[in-house]
């Protein structure tokens, strides 16, 4: 059994994990409500929040589970990627943890972590896959063709496409956080209603933008205001169906050149269900297999960061306790 401990944002998250994809608990501590009166994340509240709460939320999953320090086998914590003030949170507790309880430290990459939601579900997939992690700090396509290495073949060279999503969410007094309240107000939206540009990356290479998509978001919002119940529905309608079809079709381009038929989907805006549909009938028609986690092992969690951290414990990696948080660390 092994602890994971998730700190990289703001969500303060505990799981136990059984034999690397049994999940016996998980706890996770939303922070939604006192970062949404300024539309965003504030890392000092943030970082502020764990301290207060992080010790609770591993009592529970330990009490959820059955199970007590003494019955780990080792304990997984986020290292990186993330705010440095929360991952030092999260690291510092965990290695109080090995330490007093004499467990081995595993440090893991939040990215990996997110790929590893998707070995919690039967079926899980098999090597090699590509896999577009997609959230509110990260959007990029990695290429995994063999277990626990990874090349990345795409990223964003601007906003994340969940930062794009708080962002249009706030331009259009929608609220925080932007992937949720965008989803739901498109259902009464036209998706065809405004005709949003998609960027084009004029070097072809397979990398996002979307800080194109937010400029002209926000000038159709200045030219229109005051804005009606359907127009906000429209735009948001139009914002999620074109930022939907840039990353479906980036990620489809890429697993075309790289010849690779298998696709995984994560990360918090994988919880999206118009991003969901898509990129399954895109495979469909081509007979690839996606493999895409529940929304709920999509968002921030620490069930996937003990199952990249069983990977890692079974490939034999320590970490010391000299372990620091890297919040700018690379997956590939």
């Amino acid at each position: 059994m092994i602890l994971g401990i998730e700190t990289s944002c703001d969500e303060t998250a505990a799981a136990v994990l059984a034999d690397g994809a049994k999940v016996l608990a998980s706890v996770v501590a939303s922070q939604d409500t006192i970062h949404a009166p300024y539309g965003g994340v504030v890392p000092e509240l943030a970082s502020r929040r764990h301290v207060e709460i992080i010790v609770p939320v591993i009592r529970k999953a330990l009490g959820d589970a059955g199970v007590s320090l003494a019955d780990l086998k080792a304990i997984a914590v986020t290292q990186g990627p993330g705010l440095v003030g929360s991952l030092l949170v999260g690291c510092s507790v965990a290695k109080s943890l090995a330490y007093v309880g004499r467990v081995p430290l595993i440090g893991v990459n939040h990215l990996e972590g997110h790929i590893f939601a998707a070995f919690l579900q039967d079926p899980s997939p098999a090597y090699p896959f590509l896999a577009l992690v997609v959230s509110g700090g990260h959007t990029a396509l990695y290429v995994a063709r063999e277990p626990l290495r990874y090349e990345v073949i795409g990223q964003t060279r601007d906003d994340a496409a969940g930062e794009a999503f708080d962002k249009v969410a706030k331009l259009l007094g929608l609220g925080y956080p932007g992937g949720p309240v965008i989803e739901q107000t498109a259902k009464s939206g036209d998706p065809k209603a405004i005709p949003f540009p998609m960027a084009q990356i004029t070097d072809g290479a397979p990398d996002f933008s979307f800080s194109g998509i937010k400029t002209a978001v926000s000038l159709h919002v200045k030219r229109n205001r005051p804005l009606s119940a359907g127009q906000v529905a429209d735009i948001a309608a139009s914002f999620q169906a074109t930022a939907v079809k840039m990353l479906v079709r980036k990620t489809v381009r890429a697993a075309l050149a790289l010849g690779v038929r298998r696709i995984v989907l994560t990360g918090g805006v994988a919880a999206n269900k118009a991003l969901r549909a898509a990129l399954q009938v895109e495979a469909a028609e081509r007979g690839w297999e996606v493999f895409i986690p529940p929304p709920a092992l999509c968002t921030d969690n620490a069930a996937m960061i003990a199952a990249a951290g069983h990977a890692r414990f079974q490939a034999g990696e320590r970490a010391s306790l000299s372990m620091n948080a890297i919040p700018d660390m690379k997956l590939a």
